[in-house]
């Protein structure tokens, strides 16, 4: 059984870090969901051999969503423990989007994903993270209004496809 905890603090130095994740927001205060086939998830990935965490969050954000980032925010960890095997992380930040690019094929998949931007109080049950989901998005509007952002406006979604 896998489990998931979310911590705030920082990073423990022993602690390998498997994946790198952002909320990322617009100039409205709306977060960027990647959508694969009817799924959710925030951007981001695997780091590379000699990447630290925003340069994996930068990679990976113009990798499967095409956007450019300003520099990122941390806001914690998920603690993640599978079957007796020993703990790792997966990071996460928050960062405001810079630059909406032209789409194309993520290089790891050759897929496009899906771009949509929603409200940030509508992340949570989209992610469907549960717990854990609700506690990064509540973390994540306090990085949002560091970054100038109001994220708790209520907004419609957009497609940016």
């Amino acid at each position: 059984m896998t489990t998931f905890r979310w911590i705030t603090t920082p990073l423990p130095v022993h602690l390998p870090v498997r994946q790198v994740y952002g909320f990322c927001f617009d100039d409205t205060g709306r977060v960027l969901l990647r959508e694969d086939a009817g799924r959710y998830g925030l951007p981001g990935g695997k780091p590379e051999p000699g990447e630290d965490a925003p340069t994996t969050l930068a990679r990976e954000c113009d990798e499967e969503s095409q956007i450019t980032i300003g520099p990122p925010r941390y806001l914690g960890y998920q603690e993640v423990t599978d079957d007796g095997q020993p703990p790792y992380a997966q990071l996460r930040y928050a960062a405001r989007i810079t630059a909406f690019l032209e789409r194309r094929p993520d290089p790891d998949t050759g897929r496009v994903y899906g771009r949509l931007l929603t409200p940030l109080n509508k992340a949570p049950a989209l992610l469907n993270w549960g717990i854990d989901g609700l506690l990064q998005s509540a973390d994540a509007v306090h990085a949002a209004r560091e970054l100038g952002l109001d994220p708790t406006t209520e907004r419609e979604d957009t497609w940016r496809n």
